[in-house]
This record gives C-alpha cells, sequence and structure tokens, in this order.
C-alpha cells in the first residue's frame, strides 16, 4: 500500500542510472514540505510554504480515506487551532499553523484516524497557547483531549534544569504511547517536519534538536518499524550536525554513483532475466545506503569512502515466502555469494517485526553488492512498521491489535519506566536500550531473545524475569560453565544457575548493557539499602530509647505520624531509614520521644544538637548490609576492638580501635562516634588482607594456597611484585571468620619453608 503523505521509491537508483540523472539532495531546507523521497529516504525539495497556510493539500489527503462527516470534524479542529495560533510564526516566517497542517498530513499518509488527524492539528495549543485540557474536552471528546495532553510538554512544573525537564516530559510521552500508539505516531511525524525546517534555527539549536532526534526518536522509528522514516531522520541530523561533512560526503557518492552505472545496470538485466526463467514473478529494485549509514561505517571501521563497497543494492519483491528462498538460489547461481554475509530475518525477525533475507555477493570487477528477499507484505512492513497495519475502520479492533502489537516492541522501555524513579536515569537507560543492533540467543526450551549487541549473561537474566537476574549466580553457554560478565553472541544457547540467597551486586551495573537490567540492579540496590538501613535505623533508635528507659512505640502509634511532620520526613520508616544512614543521630531522635524526661539535661531546643549521651555498645554482626560497613583501611575482625563512626549516607562504618584513620575522625567530631562490640554470633566469610615475603621459588604460590586452605579458608585476591631477584611480596586477601581464624592462617602459612616473614595488612 503507498501513502500519499509519505512515499519512499527504492527503485530511485536504478531510474535515475538509466536516466543519466542526478539526484538532488537538500536535506534541511526551511521549505520542504512533505513529499516523494529518494530510495535513501532524504526528501526531495517541493514547492515553498505559502505565506497563507491552508488545508486544501491535507484535505486532499482526507478525502482519500475518510467520509465527509469525518473530514468535517478535522475542517473543525483546524478552525480552532488556527484560531489559538493566530498571529504566531515560525521561525523561518511562516505563519505558525503551517506545522500543525504539516504534521497532521504526515499522519493522513499514515491513514491515521479521525482523533489522530485532529489531535495533530491541536497538538501545540495546550503548550503555546494556554489551552485548558478541558476545554479540548468538551470541543473535540476523551480521545482527542488525551492524545493532545500526551503530546504537550510539562512547561508548567518547575525543575531543576532543562534536561530534567526534557527527561520527565518524555517519560510522560512514553507513559502516554503505552495508552495509545497515536500519541508516538503524532510526535514522530512533528519531529519529522520540525527536522525538515531546522535551517531557520540557530547552528546551535539546530545541533542541540539534531542530537535528540538521534539519540531517542529515530530509534523509536526503527523500533516500531518505521525504517524508512528512521533513515530520512538520520540523513536529516546528520547534515544538521555535520553540514560540512554531510556536504562532502553528498558529493563524492553522486561521483561514485556514476562511476558504477555500468556494474549495477548489467547486475540489474541479468537478475531480471534470470528469476521470470525461473518462474518467479518478481519486482527487482535498486537500493542505496543513506549518507549518515555511510558515514557511519567509515567512522566505526575507520574506512575511507573508496573502501565502502556496499553503498548499493538490490531488493528482490516476490509473491510468496518460499519463493524468497528460491530466488535467492537462483541469484546465488548467477554470483558468489561471500562466506558468513547471509541473515535470515524470516525464520529469526527483528523485534520491530522486520523480516527479509540478506545475502552479500561477489558482483561483476570483485564489486560486492547486497541483495534483499522480502514478499510484498513483509516490504510494507519493513518499510513503514506498525504504520503498514493502521487500515481505518469504525471500531476499535485494528487499533487494540497495533497497540497490542507496539507495546511488546517496546516493552524493555516499559519495564525500566515501572522500575526508574529518577527521569534523567530513566532517559539513560532508554537511550542505551534503543540501541539498534541486536544478537539472537536461545534458551533452554528454544525460545528466541533478542538483546543489544555487546549484552551479557546478567542481561539474559533479567530478559527473562526480573527474579532471574536479582537471583543469578552462575550462567552456562552453549553447555559451558562462564562468568555472569560474558558478552553473549549470535545463536548461544544460554541458561541461568539461579541461588536464593543470591542478590544483585553493584559491580554488575559494570557490564550490564540493557536498560532493563540496570535499572531492575540500581532498583533492587536503593530498595536494599532503604530496607537494611530501616531495620539498623530500628536496632540503634531501640537502644538510644533503652538508655532513657524507654521502649520503642509501635508502628501504628500517631507519636510517629507527629514526628515526621515536625523533622521534614515522610513516614516512619524515612526516619529510621535516615538513622541506619547516618543522616539522624538516633539520640537526637529518641529525645522527641521525651522531651520531659529527667535524664534529658537540655530543652527542646537541643533537639537540633548532636547527642553524646553514653548507650550502650551496639551488637554487630558483619552482614548488616548497607546499614554498617566494615572499614576498608583497617578491615575489623570479630576478636578485634572496634569503634563506629556514623557516615552522613553510609551509616555506621566500623574501625579497628587502634586505627588511625578513625582516631583522627573521632578527634573532629566526637559526637558522631558510638560504641560497638561484636555480637556473639557474626557473620562468616569477611576479608582480611595479609602481605607474605617469600623466597622467589618456583612452587611458592601454589604451597602457601595449598595451606590456606588446610586452614579452611579461600583466597579471593592476589597480587605480587619482586622486591629482588631471590625475593617476591604476596598480597593476598583471603576469607576468614575472625581474628582467630586468621591467627590460624598465618600459622598454616608459616609451614611454608620459603617463607619468611607475613603480616595483616592494614592502612
Amino acid at each position: 500500500m503507498a501513502f500519499p503523505g509519505l512515499r519512499y521509491a527504492s527503485s530511485g537508483l536504478l531510474a535515475a542510472l538509466r536516466a543519466g540523472s542526478r539526484l538532488t539532495r537538500r536535506p534541511t531546507a526551511p521549505q520542504e514540505k512533505l513529499g516523494a523521497v529518494s530510495g535513501s529516504a532524504t526528501p526531495v525539495v517541493t514547492e515553498a510554504e505559502p505565506a497563507i497556510a491552508s488545508m486544501a493539500s491535507l484535505q486532499l489527503l482526507l478525502d482519500g480515506y475518510l467520509d465527509a462527516k469525518d473530514v468535517a470534524l478535522v475542517r473543525d479542529a483546524y478552525r480552532f487551532s488556527d484560531q489559538a495560533h493566530l498571529g504566531q510564526f515560525r521561525s523561518s516566517g511562516s505563519p505558525y499553523i503551517s506545522h500543525p497542517i504539516s504534521v497532521a498530513e504526515i499522519c493522513a499518509g499514515w491513514k491515521l484516524d479521525v482523533d489522530a488527524i485532529r489531535a495533530a492539528l491541536l497538538h501545540d495549543v495546550m503548550e503555546d497557547q494556554d489551552i485548558a485540557k478541558q476545554e479540548l474536552l468538551e470541543k473535540f471528546g476523551p480521545e482527542v483531549a488525551e492524545l493532545v495532553d500526551g503530546l504537550s510538554k510539562l512547561d508548567r512544573l518547575e525543575f531543576a534544569s532543562k534536561a530534567q525537564q526534557q527527561a520527565e516530559s518524555f517519560r510522560k510521552m512514553l507513559l502516554a504511547m503505552a495508552r495509545d500508539i497515536r500519541v508516538i505516531l503524532i510526535k514522530l511525524a512533528d519531529r519529522l517536519h520540525n527536522m525538515r525546517t531546522l535551517d531557520a534555527v540557530s547552528p546551535e539549536k539546530r545541533r542541540r534538536v539534531a542530537r535528540e532526534t538521534l539519540d531517542i526518536y529515530a530509534p523509536i522509528a526503527h523500533r516500531l518499524g518505521l525504517n524508512a522514516l528512521y533513515r530520512e531522520l538520520q540523513d536529516l541530523c546528520f547534515a544538521a550536525i555535520y553540514p560540512n561533512r554531510y556536504r562532502v560526503l553528498e558529493k563524492a557518492v553522486m561521483a561514485a554513483r556514476g562511476n558504477r552505472r555500468e556494474v549495477l545496470t548489467r547486475i540489474d538485466e541479468q537478475v531480471r532475466a534470470a528469476l521470470p526463467a525461473a518462474g518467479i514473478d518478481s519486482e527487482v529494485r535498486g537500493r542505496e545506503k543513506t549518507l549518515y549509514a555511510i558515514y557511519s561505517k567509515m567512522v566505526k571501521q575507520k574506512k575511507s569512502l573508496s573502501n565502502v563497497l556496499d553503498i548499493y543494492g538490490f531488493r528482490v519483491i516476490v509473491r510468496t515466502l518460499p519463493e524468497c528462498y528460491m530466488a535467492m538460489g537462483i541469484v546465488h547461481q548467477l554470483y558468489r555469494p561471500v562466506p558468513g554475509k547471509f541473515k535470515d530475518y524470516i525464520a529469526i525477525p527483528k523485534i520491530n517485526g522486520y523480516q527479509s533475507l540478506h545475502t552479500t555477493l561477489v558482483g561483476p570487477f570483485g564489486t560486492p553488492i547486497e541483495f534483499q528477499f522480502r514478499t510484498h507484505d513483509m516490504h510494507q512492513v519493513a518499510e513503514e512498521g506498525v504504520a503498514a497495519h493502521w487500515l481505518y475502520k469504525g471500531d476499535q479492533s485494528n487499533l487494540q491489535e497495533i497497540q497490542s502489537r507496539t507495546s511488546k516492541s517496546l516493552q524493555s522501555l516499559l519495564d525500566i519506566q515501572n522500575q526508574t524513579g529518577d527521569s534523567t536515569e530513566f532517559l539513560e537507560h532508554v537511550k542505551v536500550d534503543l540501541f539498534p543492533d541486536a544478537v539472537y540467543v536461545f534458551t533452554p526450551k528454544g525460545k528466541i531473545v533478542s538483546l543489544p549487541r555487546g549484552a551479557t549473561a546478567v542481561d539474559f537474566a533479567y530478559s527473562i524475569h526480573t527474579d532471574v537476574g536479582n537471583h543469578a549466580v552462575g550462567c552456562k553457554v552453549n553447555g559451558e560453565e562462564v562468568p555472569l560478565r560474558t558478552e553473549l553472541a549470535n545463536g548461544d544457547s544460554v541458561s541461568i544457575t539461579t541461588s536464593q540467597t543470591s542478590r544483585p551486586s553493584a559491580q554488575w551495573l559494570n557490564y550490564a548493557r540493557t536498560g532493563r537490567a540496570r535499572s531492575e540492579i540500581r532498583h533492587y540496590l536503593r530498595t536494599l539499602q532503604y530496607d537494611e538501613s530501616a531495620a539498623f535505623g530500628e536496632r540503634m533508635l531501640t537502644q538510644a530509647l533503652s538508655e532513657l528507659k524507654l521502649s520503642l512505640p509501635a508502628s501504628d502509634d500517631p507519636i510517629w505520624e507527629k514526628l515526621a511532620k515536625s523533622s521534614g520526613a515522610k513516614s516512619r520508616e524515612e526516619i529510621l531509614a535516615d538513622i541506619g544512614l547516618g543522616k539522624r543521630l538516633a539520640a537526637v531522635v529518641a529525645r522527641r520521644f521525651a522531651p520531659d524526661h529527667p535524664l534529658i539535661a537540655t530543652t527542646a531546643a537541643a533537639d537540633d544538637e548532636m547527642s553524646s549521651a553514653k548507650l550502650t555498645p551496639i551488637q554487630i554482626h558483619g552482614n548488616e548490609g548497607q546499614g554498617v560497613q566494615l572499614a576498608p583501611c583497617c578491615g575489623p575482625l570479630p576478636g578485634d576492638q572496634i569503634i563506629a563512626g556514623i557516615r552522613v549516607g553510609h551509616g555506621l562504618v566500623v574501625h579497628t580501635a587502634e586505627c588511625p584513620v578513625a582516631l583522627r575522625a573521632r578527634i573532629k567530631e566526637p559526637e558522631r562516634w558510638v560504641e560497638v562490640a561484636w555480637d556473639e554470633e557474626t557473620a562468616k566469610h569477611l576479608s582480611a588482607r595479609i602481605d607474605i615475603v617469600a623466597k622467589n621459588e618456583r612452587g611458592v604460590l601454589s604451597r602457601i594456597a595449598a595451606e590456606v586452605a588446610q586452614a579452611d579458608s579461600n583466597i579471593i585476591h592476589v597480587t605480587m611484585h619482586d622486591d629482588a631477584m631471590a625475593t617476591v611480596v604476596l598480597n593476598l586477601t583471603v576469607q576468614v571468620d575472625s581474628r582467630r581464624h586468621l591467627a590460624q592462617v598465618f600459622r598454616s602459612i608459616r609451614h611454608v619453608p620459603q617463607v619468611k616473614k607475613i603480616i595483616r595488612a592494614k592502612g
């Protein structure tokens, strides 16, 4: 189906070659309107925009598929928008109403329904003219009002920065898109027209808008299968960000096109003759890489234009799916295929529904030429994506089908939205997840999972289920045990091993590739930190209250609500978490529960001062989580004399009593230090660092490792360096349960005759 408002002549290359003509590209001219597009998906210049905008061209498109009643409704929306934007002009000097009309024309080219066309005409009235949503609701109905609201930015709210405002606006648009796919289609049409008329704004704004389009909107178009729109947006962004590079590359490609005319014409003629001879009715079309695609390949592979040989290719469109494979076999008999350059996207479609066979052949004079084989339906989906399925109907059945397809395509983005609280962080994850390249791997049951290129086993685990990711401990790729950081490749069979005692590590963020995995990990760590801090804060407050001969009030005691309001907290849990993280002192909070208690020598004004009241020692287990940290400078172990300081944002930091770092900090802020002691039952497998000086002889490290294992310990890190030719210094981090266990490890290591000296490393 050809859309009147958005046409792409894929055969434009060969037509130009046969006619000996040159295609003209002017992608950023402000007077460009919607029209035919060349095979490289860049716009063709049409007449300049009229000084007085009208909806005549729009009505021609609407008359082709809407009835007269619906066209009249669109005309009402046009008159309202025209009146709202009266006296408003674009940067190019044209009446502002010309922009909503052009956006509506693009939507009409996709044959969107009457509500979508009306929303396209009205999409800026809330943002620019302060038209209330309620007014739109009364005049145009709830669907149009919701669409316009989803497209409107959040300018009326206050944000810390422009970046945060843009991120929150995008989050709002995504949520509206999850409810109604027409939101993103109208937004993409809006962005397309803005990009086509970008020459009228300043170079700085031009680059900023183009960069945002390249990072966000072009990948969304690709994810939705709007490949023709995707390619055009890329070329328009390229021309706006690097205008000089665009002009130079455009000129060079035009010259190369003329040099290769003979080769391409010969291939075209041979393929057109061979397919009918085999009984295959087909269309053979020329295909040219976009300038942005050529430029990206040159940058990525560090090649000059003369070394980028696959600028041109051919697309063979047949009637049935089996004929795709038959046609490819016939073409393979004409030209030798390049090994490793065959991709079957019919058997394994891309995430956006794209299906086609890709193969690269060695043509005449050794020139590599890419061929694509697909049916007419596949071609329609490949060019227009979800818009290819939009057939206007009076009921909602077709809309629901499209909404379902789109939600599936964008499910990873919706998952990120559900787990991310900060809008800027959300936008960061979205940019990562919209990266178009993908690898396809298999679950143990044979299900195909699509992941971004560079994804690891952690990404795979979270793509299966959040609980699988959160409890992953190991991974098997093609039957072999590999680390979770292992990068996956096409065709890998992946199996994740889980354990209920396992939980995500902050280190996973270093090699998690997908936005969903990163947001899930961060969400878990934030929640874990909050819960653990609240639990430890409750322990600290209980001990502080016991010093005042008081007990901790029940969770539903009204005093918590009163305390939260007076201290600026939202809830009881936030107060306890702040205590656990060191943002509030337990002794100060305890005063709030008994301001008239006889043990308190100060008045209520002292609530904001630090408390130096001596509390009973806080019992330390060593595995409290985020609420308690064992200081890495001294590495305290059960059995050591310990002290602890409250560090804002980190909770309680435990040091050995003789640690010089702790002693200096205690002198500066004595009110932040509390008495602590080891609990009778402490955590196992704590880390201790030891330095060993030994003779540099063969096998000394293996002997030391054997003795460490004999002492029921484990080496988790080791480094070594030579002090002299005959001496080596080994720095080991071992797992022990206590100071006594560490002493046992020392005794075992001394059994190695080459060991001269062994000390516990601190500082």
